[in-house]
């Protein structure tokens, strides 16, 4: 475009000047030229002025229109054109691109590798000793263990009518030493309770019968657990490795039975024949079903043993502690009863024909042996004591305080049961040791 000085002044600009111009006048945006005389400056100025922002600004205009330039282009997800053509950011290395390649192939399978680490967590979850195993163990829709509470009695018999010595003091220790690992493994939880002897009322003592109070606190302490396991001081857990739901639980047709018959220390007759009774209650087995049990009791040879024993929560439960804890009862019958609350619940099972149907009889092995000294001096009733070769669960030192020593029986059923559950690497240790001891014999008998 030719231009040449107006003569008006300034430049003359063909093509931009309109027939506004009227020769003589000035425009009062450009110095020298006419009012009329719109130029391309003073079209943007006032077309500025009317919008209230500039129409038009170029590319990397102002301070921080450069500086988000150079950012965006910067980032490694930007797909510009000048990304495209090779003049943006300088070209990855080689290790940038397998890295890149990596993760693109990883999203690709992304599906097939989240399986892969599934299998691979699952058995470190189950062998590592772990707050994440715990996690694991004790929630409800995985290992279930929120679902049961062990409920251990400590000192009992000892602190208030007369002084602990450094034996009970010990076997209290190891007894609930054992019971911490034993439920912090498997993700239960264990309720201490101290069973002192207290004064539930003016004018009696009731010792061992607060464990009917304990389990219903223990209820209300635990809104969501389901079932409560009762055990004494003097046991010990021997295999720490089975979890109640494997060993119990999940085989439970296999290791009760409803009938009493099957073993009938007490020689109680059953079923009861009255003909006023429905038909599950005159039943030998009751309903039959799994889900109608609601108390676990084991039998030794002198009848039903509380030291270990489950609770179900239910309604049938509510009911069954509110008699066997009612004074009534007890008032009328605690100078018969020698084995108290025990004693209480063998009653309540004769007499009232609603208890039976909902009580299942576990085998004693299954949950409680027996060392010998307890049901026989021998030890050697295979349906009673404990047995060694069959990696029983646990023991039970019953009526130990009665001529036997107890500190001396838990201390060699705890040394049996760390050597039991040694791990392989111990047990390769004690190999070495063994092999070089019988060396060492030998050697000096052929010196001899």
């Amino acid at each position: 475009m030719s231009r040449s000085p107006s003569p008006h002044g300034g430049w003359s600009s063909p093509g931009l000047n309109t027939s506004y111009d009227n020769g003589g006048r000035h425009s009062p945006y450009v110095k020298g030229s006419s009012s009329h005389n719109v130029t391309w400056a003073s079209a943007q100025a006032r077309s500025a002025e009317v919008k209230g922002y500039p129409g038009f600004t170029p590319r990397n205009q102002g301070f921080f229109g450069k500086h988000f330039r150079r950012i965006s282009t910067s980032l490694p997800f930007t797909h510009g054109d000048k990304e495209k053509l090779g003049r943006g950011r300088p070209p990855a290395n080689k290790m940038m691109q397998l890295l890149t390649h990596i993760g693109r192939t990883l999203w690709r399978l992304r599906k097939i590798v989240a399986l892969v680490l599934l299998v691979l967590l699952i058995p470190m979850l189950r062998n590592s000793n772990t707050a994440l195993r715990r996690t694991w163990r004790r929630s409800p829709w995985l290992g279930g263990g929120s679902k049961y509470v062990v409920i251990l009695a400590a000192n009992q018999g000892g602190g208030v009518m007369e002084w602990k010595g450094p034996r009970e003091w010990a076997i209290e220790r190891d007894s609930v030493k054992n019971k911490k690992k034993y439920t912090r493994n498997w993700g239960y939880d264990l309720e201490i309770v101290d069973m002192s002897t207290k004064k539930r009322y003016a004018h009696e003592w009731r010792e061992s019968w607060e464990k009917v109070d304990t389990i219903r606190n223990a209820m209300r302490k635990y809104p969501h657990a389901e079932w409560f396991w009762w055990l004494d001081t003097n046991t010990f857990i021997m295999e720490p490795t089975y979890s109640i739901q494997n060993h119990i639980f999940n085989q439970i047709r296999d290791v009760t039975y409803r009938d009493i018959n099957i073993y009938n220390p007490l020689n109680i007759t059953h079923p009861l024949t009255d003909e006023y009774l429905d038909p599950e209650t005159r039943s030998l087995v009751g309903d039959g079903k799994i889900d109608s049990v609601n108390m676990l009791v084991p039998q030794d040879c002198g009848g039903f043993n509380l030291g270990s024993f489950l609770v179900r929560r239910s309604v049938w439960t509510d009911r069954l502690l509110d008699i066997w804890w009612d004074p009534v009862a007890y008032e009328q019958k605690h100078m018969e009863w020698e084995h108290k609350e025990q004693d209480a619940f063998e009653y309540m099972y004769q007499n009232q024909p609603w208890i039976r149907p909902h009580v299942a009889f576990i085998q004693q092995r299954q949950i409680m042996s027996f060392p010998p000294g307890a049901c026989g001096e021998k030890g050697d009733d295979p349906n009673i004591h404990y047995q060694e070769k069959d990696r029983d669960f646990l023991v039970n030192m019953a009526g130990c305080e009665w001529g036997r020593d107890c500190w001396g029986e838990m201390y060699k059923y705890r040394q049996l049961s760390n050597h039991l559950n040694r791990t392989y690497w111990e047990k390769f240790k004690d190999g070495l040791s063994d092999f070089f001891t019988r060396k060492v014999k030998k050697e000096d008998k052929k010196k001899n």
